[in-house]
C-alpha cells in the first residue's frame, strides 16, 4: 500500500524519506515488506502519505468493556 500510494502521489522514495524523517534504506525495506521495521517510523511514513488507519478491537473486548474508557 505504501509503494502504491507513494507512486500515485508522484513521490520518489528519496523524497518520502526526507519528508518523513527516515532514511532511504528504511523506505526501500518497508516497501519490500520487511517484518522487523520500526512501527513508529512506519506510522510516520503512513501519516506523511496521508494514509489513515483504523484500529478495531475484537468483538469480545467491545462486549465486555473494562469501564475505563477507550484505548489506542
Amino acid at each position: 500500500m505504501i509503494r502504491e500510494t507513494r507512486k500515485k502521489l508522484g513521490v520518489t522514495q528519496k523524497a518520502l524519506a526526507l519528508t518523513s524523517g527516515t532514511g532511504l534504506r528504511f523506505i526501500i525495506e518497508l516497501e519490500k515488506g520487511k517484518e522487523t521495521c520500526e512501527i513508529g517510523k512506519a506510522l510516520t511514513v503512513l501519516n506523511t502519505l496521508g494514509v489513515k488507519m483504523t484500529l478495531t478491537p475484537p468483538a469480545a473486548a467491545t462486549q465486555q468493556g473494562s469501564g475505563d474508557g477507550p484505548h489506542a
